[in-house]
């Protein structure tokens, strides 16, 4: 399995979190990036998303590959990191473990039908964990959302850091990645 291919083709995507990916985390960066972003999801066939409404994963992911390749996969990762401030998201979360594992609580409510994936986190230590995300969407995406939860949820004067971490990766055509965090 490789990025940007839904685990199943019936899987789709909430409307508000296309529309908090699009307008709230691209418009951050620029109105141009949001428009491309816009121009990407109506290529396929995501015209005026409305919240509450569901889309195909498939367009959604494509679309998110067209970002990817016309602004640079480091977009996603920043878009990913950014994810926490501009989402609805999940719980009263306090520290980082509990924030890290909401992670897959937020995705549930905003993908249904069929084979969606997940988010798995693992409490290794006091100031470290593993977070596997097995989902079709991109290493970077991912590492930015694990990043941005971590430091969302770590004290002030806590430093983040994420490695990768295992064999399995995305990028090589699996369909999982895993990456401990440090705070």
């Amino acid at each position: 399995m490789a990025p940007y291919e839904a685990f199943d083709r019936d899987v789709q995507v909430n409307g508000r979190t296309v529309l908090t990916i699009v307008e709230e985390a691209m418009g951050r960066f620029s109105e141009a990036y949001r428009d491309r972003a816009l121009t990407a999801l109506a290529e396929e066939g995501i015209v005026d998303p409305e919240p509450g409404e569901w889309y195909p994963q498939q367009a959604w992911l494509n679309a998110f590959e067209t970002i990817a390749e016309d602004l640079q996969p480091h977009v996603l990762d920043r878009l990913g990191e950014q994810l926490p401030d501009v989402a609805d998201w999940p719980g009263d979360a306090d520290a980082v473990p509990e924030g890290l594992a909401s992670i897959d609580d937020a995705y549930r409510r905003n993908h249904r039908g069929g084979d969606i994936g997940f988010y798995r986190f693992d409490h290794v230590d006091d100031r470290t964990g593993e977070v596997t995300c097995h989902n079709p969407y991109p290493c970077p995406f991912d590492r930015g959302l694990v990043r941005g939860v971590a430091q969302a949820h770590a004290p002030v004067d806590a430093f983040v850091f994420l490695e990768e971490t295992g064999e399995a990766c995305r990028r090589h055509g699996d369909d999982t990645c895993t990456y401990t965090v440090y705070w």
